[in-house]
């Protein structure tokens, strides 16, 4: 169930009419919610159902196991987390690695279909989250409802973001949901993802990026480059218009989620890249991972280690290839480098064009499903025929729009903001619905499923 579908304004509707109902008691606004959100998981799938509900239960257990042992031993949540990573590791890894052993002694690998579950690394990652924080005393075990409704919560459930435990049970510990929403700045966040994803990812996907991508060794040089700088921008507009529709649904159901993506198109280094790209990963990544493993307290050379490491398991979090792990391990050489250089003393303008030109050409690792996929686009840039008799411009001007857009004045912005969540609800309600229909009216027809629906 896609977010910009008929079926799930459908959805919603009812969800929101059920929500209105029950919100003034607690519980029921809970139950109501978990019930709605195994619905919509198990619109893709219902076999998918038992595997969230598995998880919800294992967790809920493994929590008060952790809470109610006096020194909460490390034994208890090691055991949690390897359960865990074991069953995001079978069905996501577990073909990947077996076929790459495999092609290593020469055979073949297992003839086995494994059912891909949307979404279970972010559920998987909340739930370790959730088992991390308890151990470190930073909260209480919790009740199995809270709990199922933490990893269950349609909204961020198939593709984030990734909602710390501490950041949601405190929103549940009133006694009602709360009456006013923020409906002003979901309305925003909505409209504002609908139109990157519907409008801007999909055009680019559909008429740019996919046509380069499926046959790159017959694209000219000039195709290439906008598909190259066309995924760029698609995968940003595609990912955080998802997150900004999702927070938005939030906040109609009375929730805060943090924020996601903060201009990563403006980063003047791969360090800052990662404090605005997917940003609750990033944090997640340092507190339950990179810290874990010493962090920068340890030597320079433990540091580096430590950086790579992350970075190589951030890569492969994303999918069952070699070329998401040379994704991480191209930003994790760069995170290095930096770190061993210091600030670099050259124009913010030349830092800028390094830091943007490696985010997009590691891309296209990320883009390809093999080396060599991705070593024919490499080589088509540079060896292609040009073809700049036919420059697709709208494209062009969809690319540099939306890197533009990016380096705009916050005030500006925020001004047309905050004058929209002072109007009427009724008129942001109206607003959105015109919105969503010249939405629809200027989108490609149908809807792509959203590029991190897969990890």
């Amino acid at each position: 169930m896609l977010f910009p579908t008929f079926t799930f304004g459908v959805f919603f509707f009812f969800v929101a009419i059920g929500h209105t109902a029950v919100r003034r008691s607690m519980k029921l606004w809970k139950v109501f919610m978990v019930a709605a959100s195994f619905c919509f998981y198990g619109w893709f799938d219902v076999r998918l159902t038992f595997l969230l509900a598995g998880s919800i239960i294992f967790n809920w257990a493994l929590g008060l196991a952790i809470d109610s042992a006096d020194d909460r031993p490390n034994e208890i949540v090691g055991f949690g987390l390897a359960i865990n990573l074991v069953v995001l590791g079978f069905f996501k890894y577990f073909i990947f690695f077996t076929n790459s052993v495999s092609s290593i002694l020469g055979g073949e690998g297992p003839a086995l279909a494994i059912l891909l579950p949307i979404g279970i690394s972010f559920f998987t990652f909340q739930a370790i989250s959730y088992l991390v924080d308890i151990h470190r005393r930073l909260l209480p075990a919790h009740k199995l409802l809270d709990v199922a409704l933490y990893l269950s919560f349609f909204p961020q459930l198939v593709a984030g973001p990734i909602v710390r435990a501490t950041e949601f049970f405190p929103q549940l510990q009133r006694r009602s949901i709360r009456a006013t929403v923020a409906s002003g700045e979901a309305a925003w966040l909505i409209g504002l993802g609908l139109f990157k994803k519907v409008v801007i990812a999909n055009y680019l996907a559909e008429n740019v990026v996919d046509p380069v991508f499926a046959a790159p060794n017959l694209a000219t040089r000039t195709e290439l480059v906008t598909g190259v700088y066309g995924y760029a921008v698609q995968i940003y507009a595609d990912f955080s218009g998802y997150t900004d529709i999702a927070i938005g649904l939030a906040l109609l159901l009375g929730l805060d989620f943090p924020r996601n993506f903060d201009s990563p198109y403006r980063a003047l280094s791969i360090t800052d890249f990662w404090r605005r790209w997917h940003m609750t990963l990033s944090r997640w990544l340092r507190d339950y991972l990179y810290i874990p493993l010493g962090g920068s307290r340890t030597s320079r050379l433990l540091t580096y280690r430590n950086l790579m490491v992350t970075m190589l398991l951030g890569g492969l979090w994303h999918g069952a290839q070699w070329t998401f792990v040379a994704w991480g391990a191209v930003h994790g050489c760069w995170l290095i480098l930096e770190r061993a250089a210091g600030p670099f003393p050259f124009p913010a303008a030349l830092r800028w064009v390094v830091t943007f030109h490696v985010v997009t050409l590691a891309w296209v690792l990320f883009r390809s499903p093999s080396f060599v996929h991705a070593a024919d686009i490499f080589t088509g840039l540079a060896t292609a025929p040009t073809g700049i008799d036919d420059p697709n411009l709208l494209a062009w001007a969809i690319i540099i729009a939306a890197i533009g857009l990016q380096f705009q004045p916050l005030g500006a912005a925020r001004t047309l903001f905050d004058r929209f969540v002072k109007l009427d609800p009724l008129v942001q309600g109206t607003a959105l619905a015109c919105w969503v229909l010249v939405v629809t009216a200027v989108s490609p027809p149908g809807v792509q499923p959203f590029i991190y629906y897969q990890f």
